[in-house]
């Protein structure tokens, strides 16, 4: 691991950005950036790193100011929320290409750190070889898509896993918890998991998949801090600030605005994105690969599209997932680094049933699994007899 120093300014006190660069060393190494805010890149992508490594890609990755080991400031007290911004975290990884003598770089960002990938192309554009967005953030906007999507598929639909969504609703699960327990388990196993999972609580109202369920979603005061890999209580100041994670919500069910909504009195208030990366991409004269999973809820494939139409030099890879291919499916992402590298990017379309049939290893890889089995379980007993 290495430090590079990182100054006093007029949000907040210097700190030292910690950093790891692994494989062979290579001109223009990849600058991957997990999603957030709030995961680490240190220690929780370790395992990624060596695969990275045993496929010959250099990559650096920084853990993000406020989370992991550069969390701290030099006298060991947490950075404050004053210094958690888009446009210096973006000067974090420039400092860091700064201290490893890297002219320019392939930034390969997921989710939230798409995001940043897309604002360090607009911050330090002749710093860029070429860029990967995996389940691309582009606008505070997008929300609106996400609705759109969800209540189509979820609500408004004459389909059985609409039919399941109602079931819940008419059975009194809340709005917010309902709406994080059916996006995730859709973007984990599709409507399959959806409806097993949904006839499990429906049968068992203490439903301890339900709840397993509940606790990997939720965005509320039981969001765990595992120092390291998930830190949220500094830098979520991002979210709120930056970029509209305490959204209004409209009244309407399912609505993507409550996901942080119990959140909002701890951080500032929204102030307007640095970048709308809608705009900013027309200019983006690199090699880019919007990388999207068919099942993404939050940021769904329409928007990697919209990205890709723009972009004057873009390819659209779609593949069997839901959000993050970095956490759902690596060796999906690590390919598809691999062929932007090479400058083969533009066959990873035909090759995507390939990387669909590439085993999971990510950080939720056995969720499904996990899931599918213990909603069996559940609808195998018999319900509650108060019901």
């Amino acid at each position: 691991m290495r430090r590079v120093l990182r100054p006093a300014d007029a949000n907040g006190p210097a700190f030292t950005s910690a950093y790891v660069r692994t494989g062979p060393r290579t001109p223009h190494p990849t600058v991957v950036i997990p999603g957030g805010p709030g995961l680490g890149s240190i220690l929780p992508y370790r395992a990624l790193r060596r695969r990275a490594a045993q496929g010959g890609l250099d990559v650096i990755m920084i853990d993000h100011r406020g989370v992991g080991f550069s969390r701290d400031d030099r006298h060991g007290r947490r950075l404050p929320q004053s210094a958690m911004r888009i446009r210096d975290v973006v000067d974090d990884i420039a400092a860091v290409l700064d201290a490893e003598g890297v002219e320019r770089a392939y930034i390969a960002g997921s989710s939230y750190g798409s995001y940043l990938a897309g604002s360090f192309g607009a911050q330090h554009p002749t710093r860029v070889a070429g860029m990967l967005l995996d389940s691309a953030l582009q606008s505070t906007d997008d929300m609106r898509i996400e609705r759109e999507i969800i209540r189509a598929h979820f609500w408004d639909a004459d389909t059985a896993v609409a039919s399941a969504v109602h079931a819940l609703a008419a059975e009194g699960v809340p709005d917010r918890p309902l709406l994080d327990g059916i996006r995730a388990a859709f973007e984990l196993g599709g409507d399959d998991l959806v409806i097993a999972i949904a006839e499990a609580k429906l049968r068992h109202p203490w439903s301890a998949v339900w709840r397993g369920l509940g606790i990997y979603a939720a965005r509320d005061e039981s969001i765990i801090r595992i120092p390291g890999f998930y830190e949220f209580d500094t830098v979520g100041a991002i979210g709120f600030r930056e970029l509209g994670y305490g959204g209004e919500a409209d009244g309407l069910p399912l609505d993507p605005a409550l996901t942080y909504a119990r959140l909002a009195d701890r951080f500032p208030p929204f102030s307007g994105a640095p970048y709308d990366l809608t705009k900013e991409i027309a200019a983006f004269d690199w090699p880019l690969v919007a990388l999207s999973g068919r099942r993404d809820l939050r940021t769904p494939p329409v928007i990697a599209q919209r990205a890709v139409d723009t972009a004057p030099d873009g390819v659209l890879v779609e593949i069997e997932n839901g959000h993050s291919a970095l956490d759902m499916h690596p060796l999906a992402f690590l390919n598809a680094v691999r062929a932007l590298v090479h400058g083969t990017q533009h066959r990873l379309p035909a090759l995507e049933d390939r990387l669909d049939a590439l085993p999971l290893h990510g950080l939720s890889a056995n969720l499904p699994r996990v899931l599918r089995a213990g909603a069996g379980i559940e609808r195998m007993l018999p319900p509650a007899p108060w019901r």
